[in-house]
């Protein structure tokens, strides 16, 4: 039985994965440095630790047959927070990986890398990164080039991954279904910028069937590629007396780009299965039966969190690298 390392398991998305994981034929340890959270309740080997420390981390790569990767400061206005920070967390631990771990890895990248292009976009087409998330994304990438690894650029997430894990709120499915909840409108700004979306568990699918396997390189991963405004129109579907307001602005975030999920389906036989209703009606369960105590806490924010608890979160908790 193969023992299968998650670095970043308490996360969105390795909650997801996780879950999966246990329900499998692998021994799993989940190693997290709880950035948002308090406690970890799974029953599921647990080691605390930060992805910088070096020595704790070379203890668990002695153990894991395979590497699930997820560590990382996600969302651009997250990284551009302490941008030395994200480097160190996003790119530069794994540089350290590829030069410290022969075994399996996957690794979770991001779609970002495309920027904004107008014509659809496969594993081939330019990158043209537009924030220091999506740079440090694929300077990763490279990093890994060598290595036994998988590398899935992943669409905006949507949708609940697990019962644990902390939701989140900053991602645009989810948090316009919350608006569309709490507020009867919701406001889109520009509204023809595209966007791949994915359910968080069809990620958690995609790496545990690929974990065994000697497929490597770089691989899409989306269900479908939404126009913000036809969205926006999809979420109303599901709140009949929501109002949109639209303006022609255009919004902060410039990307805008669609992506092509045919080499994962070709190569590796996988095509998304969870719906953007699915995720939305999800979303509008927790809200609706109040399972979310505060909808405007900056818990749910990776940007809000991270900014309101810098002090803590970036240097005290950290600490413990240095005198490593």
């Amino acid at each position: 039985m193969k023992n299968i390392l998650v670095v970043g398991g308490a996360g969105y998305v390795g909650g997801a994965i996780t879950d999966m994981l246990l329900n499998s034929n692998y021994n799993v340890r989940v190693f997290d440095a709880l950035l948002y959270e308090d406690s970890y309740r799974k029953k599921v080997d647990f080691v605390y630790g930060d992805v910088r420390n070096t020595t704790l981390m070379s203890k668990q790569l002695e153990w894991a047959d395979a590497v699930v990767w997820l560590a990382a400061i996600v969302g651009d206005g997250a990284c551009q927070l302490n941008p030395e920070l994200t480097k160190s967390i996003n790119q530069e631990t794994i540089k350290w990986l590829s030069e410290n771990y022969k075994g399996r890895i996957v690794f979770m990248s991001t779609c970002s890398v495309y920027g904004a292009q107008d014509k659809l976009l496969d594993e081939t087409s330019p990158t043209a990164p537009l924030s220091l998330y999506a740079k440090t994304k694929l300077n990763a990438e490279k990093y890994l080039a060598d290595s036994d690894s998988i590398i899935f650029r992943l669409g905006t997430l949507f949708g609940v991954g697990d019962l644990y894990s902390r939701i989140r709120l900053d991602l645009v499915v989810n948090i316009l279904t919350v608006r569309a909840h709490v507020e009867g409108k919701i406001k889109v700004f520009g509204g023809d910028q595209f966007r791949p979306l994915l359910h968080v568990k069809d990620v958690a699918r995609a790496v545990v069937a690929n974990l065994d396997n000697r497929k490597k390189g770089i691989f899409n991963l989306t269900k479908q590629n939404v126009r913000i405004m036809d969205l926006a129109y999809q979420v109303r579907m599901h709140f009949p007396d929501l109002e949109i307001e639209h303006t022609d602005m255009p919004f902060q975030d410039t990307r805008n780009y669609r992506v092509s999920n045919e080499k994962a389906k070709n190569v590796l036989g996988f095509s998304a299965i969870h719906t953007i209703d699915e995720g939305i009606e999800e979303l509008k369960y927790l809200v609706e039966t109040k399972r979310i105590k505060d909808l405007k806490s900056p818990r749910y924010s990776n940007q809000a969190y991270l900014k309101e608890h810098y002090e803590e979160l970036m240097y005290k908790k950290f600490k413990e690298v240095e005198a490593a």
